[in-house]
């Protein structure tokens, strides 16, 4: 019997990443600090630290609203703040694909020192490789990031029943602005929405309202971070339909193309569950903030759904919102 290969599922942010990181990942390196599985981790010592890592594979590598520059810093910084940490410090190493044009590796770096500069982080260390034509795509990027634990105990074991759920923004921007990209169907009207989201948490944090959790919903989108919060818990979380932001010309998009927005990746929003008494404080905060300005209350944390996530619809009806199965969206950051 053959061995069993990897998949493009299985980077797919779904129920196969969840898979290997459990059955394979997890028991080989098993440590308290791994086995939180966040987006970071809080490093234990006297002063705490967060302490993320992430590698960046999209295709195209340009994309309306960003780039793989701007998204490899965007990302690892928006890991350290969801995490309750104050971003510092960033390394970046580059595999370089042999041909590739030195004009499009400078407005790479170019955009990763801008968008740096934004987000108040500094590269302070890295690595650069150069492999044959052929052995790459173009270019991949990992970057590192070290930050203060500014908020500390976030984590989905604090979600109680009753909680309130609020989504930063629009949804499904990043993961369709890329597949049209990818598909030469590129529209103005549809752009990432790659940001650095540090501003925000810290926003939401100072507020003192009760806040459980954030994470930022990246592959496998909203549907499977809200999976990821409840499952093998004793709580769900129902959502209602109408009350989620997706643009027009994102869903008209997404039927288009056979995606569900539900699932499609976000690079710039994040989902917070707070305490009800709370909720209004923090949806305020964030609507003052630009990258908080369109955030909606979309749901709540139930005991009559343990374990799962349960969509209230637009015609009366529900429906389960499992973790993505499948590569919906391969090489979507």
């Amino acid at each position: 019997m053959m061995d069993e290969i990897i998949t493009l599922d299985y980077g797919s942010g779904g129920k196969k990443t969840s898979r290997l990181i459990e059955s394979m990942i997890v028991p080989s390196l098993s440590n308290p600090v791994l086995n939180e599985l966040g987006d970071g981790a809080i490093l234990p010592g006297g002063e705490r630290l967060v302490f993320s890592t992430d590698s960046f594979v999209v295709d195209p590598i340009f994309f309306p609203g960003g780039d793989i520059g701007k998204l490899s810093v965007c990302g690892t910084v928006n890991d350290i703040a969801v995490c309750g940490g104050v971003p510092r410090f960033l390394s970046c190493a580059f595999i370089i694909e042999e041909g590739m044009k030195l004009s499009e590796l400078e407005r790479i770096v170019a955009s990763i020192g801008e968008y740096c500069e934004k987000a108040g982080v500094q590269v302070v260390t890295g690595d650069t490789k150069v492999v044959e034509k052929g052995r790459g795509d173009g270019i991949y990027i990992n970057t590192a990031g070290i930050g203060v634990l500014k908020y500390p105990g976030l984590t989905p074991r604090a979600i109680r029943p009753g909680d309130t759920v609020i989504v930063s923004g629009t949804v499904g921007d990043h993961g369709t602005a890329v597949m049209l990209a990818r598909n030469g169907m590129l529209r103005g009207d549809i752009r990432s929405d790659c940001a650095p989201l540090n501003a925000l948490t810290e926003a939401i944090l100072s507020a003192g309202a009760g806040v459980r959790v954030l994470r930022d919903p990246t592959r496998g989108g909203v549907a499977t971070t809200l999976n990821e919060f409840v499952e093998g818990s004793g709580v769900g979380i129902e959502l209602d339909e109408d009350a989620i932001p997706v643009r027009g010309e994102v869903r008209a998009a997404c039927d288009m193309l056979g995606l569900d927005p539900m699932y499609c990746a976000n690079e710039g929003k994040l989902l917070c569950v707070v305490d009800p008494g709370g909720a209004e404080t923090v949806l305020s905060a964030m609507r003052r903030t630009e990258e908080g300005a369109d955030a909606a209350i979309i749901g709540t944390v139930t005991e009559r759904y343990p374990g799962r996530v349960v969509m209230r619809t637009g015609l009366g009806g529900s429906r389960i919102l499992q973790k993505l199965t499948g590569a919906q969206l391969p090489r979507i950051c």
